[in-house]
Protein backbone atom coordinates (compact mmCIF):
# COMPACT_ATOMS: atom_id res chain seq x y z
CA UNK A 1 0.00 0.00 0.00
CA UNK A 2 0.74 3.52 -0.89
CA UNK A 3 1.95 6.64 1.36
CA UNK A 4 -1.20 9.25 -0.14
CA UNK A 5 -1.39 12.89 -0.01
CA UNK A 6 -4.27 14.36 -0.66
CA UNK A 7 -4.92 18.36 -0.28
CA UNK A 8 -8.71 19.42 -0.89
CA UNK A 9 -11.47 17.36 0.43
CA UNK A 10 -14.57 19.35 -0.19
CA UNK A 11 -18.04 17.59 -2.15
CA UNK A 12 -15.95 15.30 -4.34
CA UNK A 13 -12.14 15.39 -2.79
CA UNK A 14 -13.25 14.09 0.93
CA UNK A 15 -15.13 10.96 -0.29
CA UNK A 16 -12.50 10.10 -2.71
CA UNK A 17 -9.75 10.09 -0.17
CA UNK A 18 -11.90 8.04 2.13
CA UNK A 19 -12.02 5.68 -0.59
CA UNK A 20 -8.00 5.43 -0.62
CA UNK A 21 -8.55 4.89 2.95
CA UNK A 22 -11.04 2.30 2.46
CA UNK A 23 -8.68 0.14 0.29
CA UNK A 24 -5.86 0.24 2.93
CA UNK A 25 -3.87 3.22 1.52
CA UNK A 26 -1.86 5.65 4.52
CA UNK A 27 -3.25 9.12 3.51
CA UNK A 28 -2.43 12.14 4.74
CA UNK A 29 -4.63 15.28 4.05
CA UNK A 30 -5.02 19.31 4.07
CA UNK A 31 -7.64 21.47 3.19
CA UNK A 32 -8.21 25.13 4.13
CA UNK A 33 -11.41 24.42 5.95
CA UNK A 34 -11.57 23.00 9.16
CA UNK A 35 -15.09 21.30 9.01
CA UNK A 36 -13.57 19.02 5.88
CA UNK A 37 -10.24 17.88 7.53
CA UNK A 38 -12.00 17.02 10.36
CA UNK A 39 -14.48 14.80 8.01
CA UNK A 40 -11.47 13.35 6.68
CA UNK A 41 -10.06 12.61 10.20
CA UNK A 42 -13.25 10.84 10.98
CA UNK A 43 -12.87 9.09 7.36
CA UNK A 44 -9.28 7.47 9.01
CA UNK A 45 -6.79 9.95 7.65
CA UNK A 46 -4.00 11.76 8.98
CA UNK A 47 -4.42 15.55 8.94
CA UNK A 48 -1.29 18.12 8.01
CA UNK A 49 -1.07 21.63 9.33
CA UNK A 50 -0.41 22.19 5.79
CA UNK A 51 -0.13 20.86 1.99
CA UNK A 52 3.50 21.37 2.17
CA UNK A 53 3.73 18.64 5.56
CA UNK A 54 1.13 16.40 3.62
CA UNK A 55 2.98 15.56 0.69
CA UNK A 56 6.51 14.91 2.61
CA UNK A 57 6.85 11.22 2.81
CA UNK A 58 4.39 10.44 -0.06
CA UNK A 59 4.59 8.18 -3.02
CA UNK A 60 1.52 9.88 -4.34
CA UNK A 61 0.24 13.20 -4.49
CA UNK A 62 -3.45 14.33 -4.95
CA UNK A 63 -4.94 17.64 -5.25
CA UNK A 64 -8.27 18.21 -5.71
CA UNK A 65 -9.04 22.03 -6.19
CA UNK A 66 -11.30 24.44 -7.45
CA UNK A 67 -9.50 26.63 -10.38
CA UNK A 68 -6.79 26.54 -12.27
CA UNK A 69 -4.83 29.08 -10.14
CA UNK A 70 -5.36 26.89 -7.27
CA UNK A 71 -3.59 24.24 -8.35
CA UNK A 72 -0.89 26.17 -9.73
CA UNK A 73 -0.38 27.87 -6.36
CA UNK A 74 -0.57 24.27 -4.65
CA UNK A 75 1.69 22.52 -7.12
CA UNK A 76 4.40 25.42 -6.86
CA UNK A 77 4.10 25.48 -2.70
CA UNK A 78 4.58 21.19 -2.87
CA UNK A 79 6.75 19.98 -5.71
CA UNK A 80 10.32 21.49 -3.48
CA UNK A 81 8.96 19.58 -1.05
CA UNK A 82 7.91 16.45 -2.61
CA UNK A 83 10.46 12.80 -2.65
CA UNK A 84 12.37 12.39 -5.68
CA UNK A 85 10.45 10.06 -7.54
CA UNK A 86 6.86 10.64 -6.85
CA UNK A 87 3.68 11.11 -8.32
CA UNK A 88 1.40 14.39 -8.61
CA UNK A 89 -1.77 13.56 -9.88
CA UNK A 90 -4.85 16.37 -9.93
CA UNK A 91 -7.67 15.48 -10.33
CA UNK A 92 -9.73 19.20 -10.33
CA UNK A 93 -11.49 20.75 -13.25
CA UNK A 94 -9.41 23.03 -14.61
CA UNK A 95 -8.61 25.16 -17.93
CA UNK A 96 -6.42 23.22 -20.67
CA UNK A 97 -3.36 25.73 -20.21
CA UNK A 98 -3.45 25.46 -16.72
CA UNK A 99 -3.23 22.03 -16.74
CA UNK A 100 -0.51 22.34 -19.44
CA UNK A 101 1.62 24.43 -17.00
CA UNK A 102 1.51 22.33 -13.68
CA UNK A 103 2.96 19.38 -16.00
CA UNK A 104 5.39 22.00 -17.02
CA UNK A 105 5.81 22.65 -13.50
CA UNK A 106 6.33 19.14 -12.27
CA UNK A 107 8.52 18.53 -15.45
CA UNK A 108 11.03 21.50 -13.73
CA UNK A 109 11.04 19.48 -10.58
CA UNK A 110 11.70 16.31 -11.73
CA UNK A 111 8.44 14.80 -11.24
CA UNK A 112 5.97 12.69 -13.11
CA UNK A 113 1.98 13.96 -13.65
CA UNK A 114 -1.34 13.60 -14.46
CA UNK A 115 -4.14 15.52 -15.00
CA UNK A 116 -7.21 13.37 -14.37
CA UNK A 117 -10.35 15.17 -13.84
CA UNK A 118 -13.62 13.50 -13.32
CA UNK A 119 -16.71 12.73 -13.98
CA UNK A 120 -19.50 11.05 -11.74
CA UNK A 121 -20.59 13.78 -9.14
CA UNK A 122 -20.36 13.44 -5.81
CA UNK A 123 -22.28 9.74 -6.21
CA UNK A 124 -20.04 8.30 -7.78
CA UNK A 125 -17.27 10.02 -5.15
CA UNK A 126 -18.22 8.24 -2.97
CA UNK A 127 -19.55 5.02 -4.10
CA UNK A 128 -15.98 5.13 -5.87
CA UNK A 129 -17.87 4.37 -9.57
CA UNK A 130 -15.97 7.69 -10.81
CA UNK A 131 -14.92 7.60 -14.21
CA UNK A 132 -10.95 9.78 -15.20
CA UNK A 133 -10.06 11.48 -17.86
CA UNK A 134 -6.28 11.07 -17.90
CA UNK A 135 -3.50 13.15 -19.66
CA UNK A 136 -0.18 12.72 -19.16
CA UNK A 137 3.20 10.37 -20.64
CA UNK A 138 2.33 6.98 -20.54
CA UNK A 139 4.33 5.83 -17.84
CA UNK A 140 3.43 8.36 -15.48
CA UNK A 141 -0.34 7.31 -16.75
CA UNK A 142 0.25 3.68 -15.85
CA UNK A 143 1.76 4.45 -12.43
CA UNK A 144 -1.46 6.37 -11.87
CA UNK A 145 -3.66 3.87 -12.64
CA UNK A 146 -3.67 1.60 -9.99
CA UNK A 147 -4.29 4.45 -7.41
CA UNK A 148 -7.15 5.57 -9.61
CA UNK A 149 -8.61 2.46 -9.73
CA UNK A 150 -9.32 2.70 -6.25
CA UNK A 151 -12.31 5.94 -6.77
CA UNK A 152 -13.08 4.92 -10.07
CA UNK A 153 -14.73 2.32 -12.29
CA UNK A 154 -13.41 3.62 -15.76
CA UNK A 155 -9.92 5.31 -16.15
CA UNK A 156 -9.16 6.24 -20.36
CA UNK A 157 -5.54 7.37 -20.97
CA UNK A 158 -6.92 10.47 -23.34
CA UNK A 159 -3.17 11.86 -24.67
CA UNK A 160 -0.53 13.97 -23.11
CA UNK A 161 -0.49 16.70 -20.53
CA UNK A 162 -3.95 18.90 -20.74
CA UNK A 163 -5.53 16.27 -22.72
CA UNK A 164 -7.57 14.69 -19.69
CA UNK A 165 -8.66 18.59 -19.48
CA UNK A 166 -10.21 18.70 -22.60
CA UNK A 167 -11.68 15.49 -22.71
CA UNK A 168 -14.00 16.91 -19.44
CA UNK A 169 -14.80 20.35 -20.73
CA UNK A 170 -15.59 18.20 -24.30
CA UNK A 171 -17.70 15.77 -22.28
CA UNK A 172 -19.65 18.02 -19.59
CA UNK A 173 -20.29 20.64 -22.70
CA UNK A 174 -22.12 17.55 -24.52
CA UNK A 175 -23.56 16.78 -20.74
CA UNK A 176 -25.13 20.10 -20.48
CA UNK A 177 -26.78 20.99 -24.02
CA UNK A 178 -28.40 17.55 -23.83
CA UNK A 179 -29.91 18.18 -20.23
CA UNK A 180 -31.25 21.33 -22.06
CA UNK A 181 -32.66 19.24 -24.81
CA UNK A 182 -34.26 16.98 -22.66
CA UNK A 183 -36.10 19.23 -19.84
CA UNK A 184 -37.63 20.63 -23.32
CA UNK A 185 -38.83 17.94 -24.21
CA UNK A 186 -40.35 17.49 -20.80
CA UNK A 187 -41.65 20.75 -20.83
CA UNK A 188 -43.29 20.21 -24.56
CA UNK A 189 -44.53 16.98 -23.60
CA UNK A 190 -46.38 18.31 -20.36
CA UNK A 191 -47.76 21.38 -23.01
CA UNK A 192 -49.15 18.39 -24.74
CA UNK A 193 -51.12 16.46 -22.10
CA UNK A 194 -48.14 13.80 -22.67
CA UNK A 195 -47.58 12.30 -19.35
CA UNK A 196 -43.82 11.80 -17.95
CA UNK A 197 -44.00 8.53 -17.78
CA UNK A 198 -45.10 8.00 -21.50
CA UNK A 199 -42.33 10.57 -22.78
CA UNK A 200 -39.78 8.54 -21.11
CA UNK A 201 -40.82 5.06 -22.33
CA UNK A 202 -40.61 5.91 -25.18
CA UNK A 203 -37.84 8.11 -25.51
CA UNK A 204 -35.11 5.60 -22.71
CA UNK A 205 -35.70 3.11 -25.79
CA UNK A 206 -35.67 5.11 -29.10
CA UNK A 207 -33.57 7.55 -30.56
CA UNK A 208 -34.11 10.05 -27.98
CA UNK A 209 -32.28 8.02 -25.81
CA UNK A 210 -29.09 9.90 -23.52
CA UNK A 211 -27.47 10.05 -20.20
CA UNK A 212 -29.66 12.88 -19.14
CA UNK A 213 -32.89 10.86 -19.65
CA UNK A 214 -32.01 7.47 -18.36
CA UNK A 215 -29.99 8.22 -15.44
CA UNK A 216 -30.62 11.86 -14.61
CA UNK A 217 -34.13 12.69 -15.39
CA UNK A 218 -34.97 16.24 -15.15
CA UNK A 219 -38.31 14.85 -13.75
CA UNK A 220 -39.96 12.84 -10.56
CA UNK A 221 -40.34 9.12 -11.02
CA UNK A 222 -39.18 7.79 -14.07
CA UNK A 223 -35.72 7.49 -12.51
CA UNK A 224 -36.16 7.03 -8.38
CA UNK A 225 -32.47 7.75 -7.92
CA UNK A 226 -32.52 11.22 -10.07
CA UNK A 227 -31.85 14.46 -8.14
CA UNK A 228 -35.38 15.57 -9.22
CA UNK A 229 -37.09 13.00 -7.04
CA UNK A 230 -34.84 14.96 -3.80
CA UNK A 231 -35.87 18.34 -4.84
CA UNK A 232 -33.17 19.03 -6.66
CA UNK A 233 -30.41 18.61 -4.17
CA UNK A 234 -27.20 18.51 -6.22
CA UNK A 235 -25.26 15.65 -7.55
CA UNK A 236 -23.61 18.19 -9.58
CA UNK A 237 -24.72 21.79 -8.82
CA UNK A 238 -25.66 24.18 -11.85
CA UNK A 239 -23.36 26.72 -10.53
CA UNK A 240 -20.32 24.05 -11.17
CA UNK A 241 -21.75 23.43 -14.96
CA UNK A 242 -21.55 26.98 -15.44
CA UNK A 243 -18.02 26.51 -15.09
CA UNK A 244 -17.32 23.64 -17.41
CA UNK A 245 -19.32 25.67 -19.94
CA UNK A 246 -17.66 28.43 -19.56
CA UNK A 247 -13.82 26.79 -19.05
CA UNK A 248 -15.75 25.02 -22.85
CA UNK A 249 -16.10 28.55 -24.47
CA UNK A 250 -12.79 29.48 -23.09
CA UNK A 251 -10.89 26.63 -24.90
CA UNK A 252 -13.10 27.19 -28.07
CA UNK A 253 -12.12 30.56 -28.34
CA UNK A 254 -8.77 29.69 -28.00
CA UNK A 255 -8.57 27.10 -30.16
CA UNK A 256 -10.68 28.77 -33.15
CA UNK A 257 -13.92 26.17 -32.68
CA UNK A 258 -17.27 27.49 -33.20
CA UNK A 259 -19.65 25.89 -30.75
CA UNK A 260 -23.22 27.29 -30.83
CA UNK A 261 -24.93 25.05 -28.98
CA UNK A 262 -22.42 25.19 -26.25
CA UNK A 263 -22.38 28.67 -26.20
CA UNK A 264 -26.31 28.91 -25.64
CA UNK A 265 -26.32 26.16 -22.63
CA UNK A 266 -23.72 28.41 -21.46
CA UNK A 267 -25.88 31.53 -21.45
CA UNK A 268 -28.87 29.57 -20.41
CA UNK A 269 -27.10 28.17 -17.04
CA UNK A 270 -25.69 31.51 -16.29
CA UNK A 271 -29.12 33.21 -15.95
CA UNK A 272 -30.11 30.29 -13.86
CA UNK A 273 -27.07 30.67 -11.66
CA UNK A 274 -27.91 34.35 -11.66
CA UNK A 275 -31.47 33.82 -10.84
CA UNK A 276 -30.41 31.92 -7.52
CA UNK A 277 -30.50 28.84 -8.40
CA UNK A 278 -26.48 27.88 -8.48
CA UNK A 279 -26.56 25.55 -5.68
CA UNK A 280 -29.23 23.58 -7.26
CA UNK A 281 -28.90 20.25 -9.08
CA UNK A 282 -27.81 21.32 -13.05
CA UNK A 283 -31.13 18.87 -14.03
CA UNK A 284 -33.19 21.63 -12.14
CA UNK A 285 -32.42 24.12 -15.58
CA UNK A 286 -35.83 22.01 -16.37
CA UNK A 287 -37.56 24.92 -14.30
CA UNK A 288 -35.93 27.46 -15.84
CA UNK A 289 -37.36 26.12 -18.96
CA UNK A 290 -40.96 26.24 -17.82
CA UNK A 291 -40.40 30.06 -16.54
CA UNK A 292 -39.29 31.04 -20.10
CA UNK A 293 -43.02 30.23 -21.23
CA UNK A 294 -44.25 32.86 -19.26
CA UNK A 295 -41.86 35.50 -20.14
Amino acid sequence: MANVAFIGLGNMGGPMAANLVKAGHKVTAFDLVAASRDQAKSDGAAIAESGVAAVKGADVVITMLPAGKHVLGVWNEVLPAMSKGALIIDCSTIDVESAKQAHALAAKHGMASVDAPVSGGTGGAKGATLTFMCGGEAQAFAAAQPMLANMGKKIVHCGAGGAGQAAKICNNMILGISMIAVGEAFVLAEKLGLSHQALFDVASTSSGQCWSLTTYCPVPGPVPTSPANNDYKPGFASNLMVKDLTLAQDAANAAGAVTPLGKHAQELYKTFDASGHGGVDFSGIIQHVRSLAGK
